[in-house]
């Protein structure tokens, strides 16, 4: 996986475009990413009790991995991921700069 979470990520496509957060959580396929206060939906939902009150909700979407790009922590830079092996490590590194993540 080229991307883990805590990286910080810049959103390429999309209405939240150059956009910018930390990867809070991967899901199962490995395919999407979830990036908290990002990707708004809004839902309707009925009141079910007292307590409970409808209206309109709004809640986070995962998007997918094709749609972030990795900010190097060096350059500060959208970049594409390379990696290395140094010693019996495998390491990521930027692919502009050329630096370790």
């Amino acid at each position: 996986m080229k991307l883990k979470k805590g990286d910080t990520v810049i959103i390429t496509t999309g209405k939240d475009r150059g956009k910018r957060a930390k990867i809070e959580r991967f899901f199962a396929d490995g395919k999407k990413v979830f990036l908290p206060g990002l990707n708004i939906f809004k839902r309707h939902a009925k009141k079910k009790d007292e307590k409970d009150q409808g209206g309109i909700r709004e809640f986070s979407r995962p998007l997918p991995i094709g749609n972030v790009a990795l900010i190097c922590p060096k350059c500060s830079k959208p970049t594409r991921v390379g990696w290395k092996m140094e010693g019996d490590q495998k390491q990521r590194f930027c692919r502009k700069c050329k630096k370790v993540i």
